[in-house]
Formats: C-alpha cells, structure tokens, sequence
C-alpha cells in the first residue's frame, strides 16, 4: 500500500520540528551528548535565503555558511515552497495550532476560512520594505529583516522563552535558570502569530511572512506545480477546505501562494489534482497579487525608514554608552547590517550575560546582543569566545583566546576591551560609607587586575572617645558603645602618639586591643582615642580594564551597582577611545 504525500508531509514537518527544537537544545555549552559538539544549530538560519540576501544586500559579502540558502533557493525553483509546507519549524506549528482550532468546523466553513484574501499581499510590501532599508546605496543601510523574518523569529521565541520557561523547574538544559529582559515582547509577539490561527489558518504565513513572499516570488518559476490534470470540474469546492496557503484551488491556482500540502490533492473525490510539470488546466496565476500603488509605497518607506531611524544619531555623537556588545562584535554601523537578532549568541552564553537590548539604542538595537551584568552567574568570562563561533552572520566574529587576552601575534594591538569599568563613589562602600570592601578588586579577572586599592584610615562617626581606664589591652571608655560593632578586623585604635592598634572585640563601653600591639606610652583617664577603620579604597586602571563586567555582577551594592561598565574604550570603535593614542 502506498503512502499518502500528506502523511508523508506530515512526518517531515514532525522531523524537521523536532530537529529544530533539538538544536535549540543543545545550543548549550558543555561536553554531554545533548549539548553542543559539533551539532550544526544554524542549520536552519544558513537555509533560510532571506538572511543571506540580507546580509549580501547590506556588506555586499557573502558569509560562507549561508551558501546553504542557495540550495533552498534551487529546490523552490525546481518544487515550488516546500520549504514553507515541509520544512518550516514556524510554518509548522502554525498549522498545527490551525488545524486544532478549526478541526470542527463544517465543510461550508473551511472552505470560506481558506479562501484568497487581498491581504495577502501585506507580506510582499513587507519583504519589499526591509529590502530597500538593506540595499538602497545612498544611505547607511540597515539590517531588520530578523524582526519579521520566521526563521530568527522562531529561533528568538525558543532561545530566549519556551526553553528557559520550560527547563525552569528540571534544569536539565541548564544548571541554573536563566533570564531574560524584554522576554514579555517576545511572548506577545509569538502569542499572536501563534493564535492568530484560531482565527484564519496560517495567518502569519499567508498575511505576515517575509519568508514566504521572497518564495511566493521564487516559485513563480517554480518546474514543478500543483494544478488540475483537466478542465472540467464538479466545483465542490473540496480541495479549499484544507487549503494551507489560500491559493484557490479549486479555480485558478495561484502558483505563488501554494505552499505545497497536498490537501487539495488528498480531498479531490475526482483526483483532478496533480502536482506536475506542466501548467494547471483550468488555469493558474503565477505572479504575486502586488499593486503598483504598494509596491511604491513600501519602497519610499524602505527608503525613508532608515535616516529617519538614525535621526536620533545613535550612531554618532549621542551613542548609547550601556550598549555594550559581546568581544568580537564587529563595529556598530557593521554590526547592525549583520544582525539577524536570532539569539543564538544569548542562547549558548555560559553565565546569561548576553541579553536581548531594547530600544534604548534606537529601534536598531531591539532584541540585538547587549551585556548586561546583574543577570546571570557572572560577567563575560575571560576564557570564552562561545557568541563568536555561534553567531550564524559573523555580526560577532569568531576569535580565539589568543586574540582576546591579545597573546602571541596579538600582543601588539592587545587584548580585546568591550568597555571600561567606572566607580560611582557615591554609592561604594569604602569611599562614601566607611564601609571595608574589596569584592570588585578580588574577583577582576585580568593579569595584572585592572582594579587596585590604596589603603587609608578615616575616624568613625562618633569615633573620638575618652580613655576612662588602662588594663593590660582592655580600654574603657566613657561613651557607649554598640557591642561588638569595632571587631570585624578592620577596626583600629589611633593613639595621642600616631600609632594605631588594631581592635580585636568591643563591649558596650570598652576596647580590646590584639595582645601583639604594645602600647608606647600608658594612656590615662581622660585621655583621647580615635576610632578608625581601615579601607581599601578601589581605582581602575583603565588601561588594563577589558569591561568584562565580573565586577559589576559581583558588586555587593544593590540596586544600582557602585562600579559600572561603560561602553567607552573599546577596542571595535577607534571613535570610543578614552585615552589619547601617545
């Protein structure tokens, strides 16, 4: 017995979903067979063609690995949108989460729910529109086709919100729960496109999609076609009851919107359908449904939209100092022109530091990899280049360890910096509350560390006493003292001499000097003493410091921190140097 094409569809796209949630799996780091060796997890981004004629439109280079779209591109030439019908993990669930809502309704009601829409042609104005922002060579042209684009849309939505929703309780992708700033965005957007097909079957696919236009307009060419073996026809209307891209059928086919289910062909009580080489009898239409008036419109928006998106000039003198991109990000204005915003580099970060921005940068910078160092385990880990060998458009380039501490053939230009560490001294602890800490100082990972202490002693509030009796190294004193408040060891008693005495314990009205410290001369009652603590004050050497963040994420201060990355003196943008070249 032969095998339906349906059900043969349907194990592909069942194969090809749960490969796509596979390699979001093992997009972590780590050396168990279900984490990342060697899987290839961009598979499906290097077979997506709107992200190499994107990133071809925008650096007018080809990254090597995006090759694969070519192969996607000659299979729609020769089978039409089986990429849209048998491959897309998006697609996928989007006709699943259709079929589910509309299982029940009567005949008369699918087939009206699966009839062509003008609206269909919203997704050809959006291709349209995020092509010319790529390509129109007068202006500095920019890279958004990932807002819409299903694939990084998809690859976004489990990255950075199913998968640490569902690994929160089990851990079993990662060891801790991850976070993410901006994920309600995320989760409103696949939400609705994800139920929008309650209401009409496919509705990103056939309204919304990008993707889907760019193949629309490929498989217009396309050798191979579904189309009726002869004219006549007993109009049941059968073959648009099921009907996954609206192309009608049932009449004449529309060639561009057919994503190739074979519903039609499955539901033909006459078997007048047949997918082949030569055009549908009762006749087809094999050119997108693109209004002049449309097209003009979305080319003028594509061209208008990018200087009026860089009107605020956050390219320029009003650069955003918190964005701080991952080491190896390549210059701004470069980097914007390769971003797909898949969240790959977010996904595979070891300690959750690369997160997704927001539109503090400008509505470029939504959902692009931006540091952020109060989330995760730690800042950006010294001996890691993990978002470099990730990211599918080489937006962060790959670099090795050498190139990053700046050894061997790049100890002359350095090690890699992607920002610099400032101190807010109003909210340190040693230098506005007397407090002793030096948790920055002790966790800055450099060689030699780029954070360094001075040591001072400043009196205590209410630290001046008055000696009341001597014994041995107990001191009395006429004030009242918070017990055990002075016996933390950093605490010292500042003698009429100069010399100080560390303090080893307190009562409420006494001081116990450590035994090894003699006093120089008997103090007598009513003599004054001094209470001081001892601080280490911290300072960067900006020279050394690579704006890692470690110190930021592990400063004790809450709320906002008391030390801070700032973009400024990164290496990838000679306009952000702090320092004067000597």
């Amino acid at each position: 017995m032969t095998m339906k094409i349906v059900t043969v569809r349907r194990i592909s796209q069942v194969f090809f979903f749960s490969m796509f949630v596979w390699f979001c799996v093992v997009s972590t780091i780590g050396e168990k067979f279900w984490q990342l060796r060697g899987w290839p997890v961009n598979w499906f981004l290097q077979l997506d063609p709107l992200v190499a004629i994107g990133t071809v439109l925008t650096t007018h280079t080809l990254y090597w690995p995006l090759l694969w779209a070519l192969a996607t591109i000659v299979l729609t030439i020769l089978l039409g949108r089986f990429f849209c019908g048998w491959l897309c993990p998006f697609g996928s669930l989007h006709q699943f989460v259709g079929y589910l809502g509309n299982r029940r309704k009567k005949t008369a009601q699918k087939i009206q729910l699966n009839k062509y829409r003008k609206a269909q042609c919203i997704k050809y104005f959006i291709l349209i529109f995020f092509l010319f922002m790529a390509a129109f060579p007068s202006l500095a042209v920019t890279l958004q086709t990932g807002l819409l684009d299903p694939i990084p849309l998809v690859t976004r939505s489990f990255n950075l919100l199913l998968l640490p929703i569902i690994d929160r309780t089990v851990n079993f992708v990662s060891v801790s729960a991850r976070f993410y700033e901006g994920a309600w965005l995320i989760l409103a957007i696949f939400l609705t496109a994800t139920l929008l097909n309650l209401v009409v079957p496919r509705f990103y696919c056939r309204f919304i999609c990008p993707l889907g236009a760019l193949f629309a307009i490929i498989s217009r060419f396309a050798i191979w076609r579904i189309g009726k073996k002869q004219t006549e026809c007993s109009d049941c209307k059968l073959c648009d009851k099921a009907c996954e891209g609206a192309c009608e059928p049932s009449g004449s086919i529309r060639i561009s919107e057919c994503v190739l289910c074979f519903n039609c062909r499955d539901d033909c009580r006459d078997e007048l359908l047949a997918y082949q080489t030569r055009p549908s009898l009762a006749g087809e239409t094999t050119n997108p449904d693109i209004s002049r008036r449309g097209f003009v419109l979305s080319l003028a928006s594509g061209i208008f939209a990018v200087p009026a998106l860089r009107l605020s000039n956050k390219l320029g003198s009003n650069w955003q100092h918190t964005i701080i991109r991952p080491p190896g990000a390549l210059p701004e204005e470069e980097f914007l022109k390769r971003c797909i915003k898949c969240g790959q580099c977010m996904r595979t970060c070891p300690t959750n530091v690369i997160q997704p921005g927001g539109i503090e940068g400008g509505l470029e910078n939504l959902w692009t990899p931006v540091l952020n160092n109060r989330i995760g385990s730690s800042g950006c880990q010294l001996n890691c280049v993990a978002c470099g060998q990730m990211c599918p458009t080489s937006a962060i380039r790959p670099i090795t360890l050498a190139e990053k501490h700046g050894l061997g053939e790049f100890a002359e230009v350095g090690p890699i910096k992607i920002g610099t560490a400032f101190f807010d001294r109003n909210r340190c602890l040693p230098w506005s509350m007397d407090k002793p800490c030096i948790v920055c100082e002790e966790n800055c990972p450099v060689s030699p560390k780029a954070i360094y202490t001075q040591e001072c002693f400043n009196t205590v509030r209410d630290g001046i006493l008055t000696v009341k009796e001597v014994t041995d190294n107990i001191i009395e004193v006429e004030q009242t003292i918070v017990p055990g408040n002075f016996a933390g060891g950093d605490y010292y008693c500042a003698l009429e001499d100069g010399k100080r005495r560390k303090i080893t314990a307190n009562t409420e009205n006494s001081l116990e000097i450590s035994p090894d410290g003699q006093f120089v001369k008997i103090l007598v009652p009513g003599s004054k003493i001094e209470v001081q603590v001892r601080l280490q004050q911290p300072f960067v050497d900006i020279e050394k410091c690579i704006g890692c963040g470690v110190c930021e994420h592990e400063c004790p201060v809450s709320g906002k921190k008391a030390i801070r990355i700032s973009a400024e003196g990164e290496t990838r943008s000679t306009d952000r140097k702090l320092l004067l070249k000597r």
